[in-house]
């Protein structure tokens, strides 16, 4: 059975970056910089930008935008965007 992992896209210092989740472990998660602010990363982009990082979108996953606040349990805080979708290693979306 292939691993599967969550690669997230959100506004980072002032740029969109993308990320893949590795839960228990200490190595650094893959993270690509997307070098800007606006627009908001095309599906195509986050898609090259996965494939950057040597992982694939699971065969039907789509992405799904989550609503988070910068500052918990303040209703005024600014809104934070994230993005999610499963993934896997190129390896093994390509078998």
């Amino acid at each position: 059975m292939a691993t599967e992992f969550t690669a997230q896209m959100s506004m980072h210092r002032g740029r969109w970056r993308l990320y893949v989740v590795l839960l228990n472990t200490v190595d650094p998660w893959p993270e690509y910089d997307f070098g800007r602010t606006a627009p908001v990363p095309t599906f195509t982009e986050r898609v090259n930008a996965l494939t950057a990082l040597d992982f694939g979108p699971v065969p039907g996953a789509q992405w799904a935008w989550t609503e988070d606040s910068d500052i918990p349990d303040d209703p005024a805080s600014p809104v934070c965007l994230i993005a999610a979708v499963r993934v896997r290693s190129r390896a093994e979306v390509d078998a």
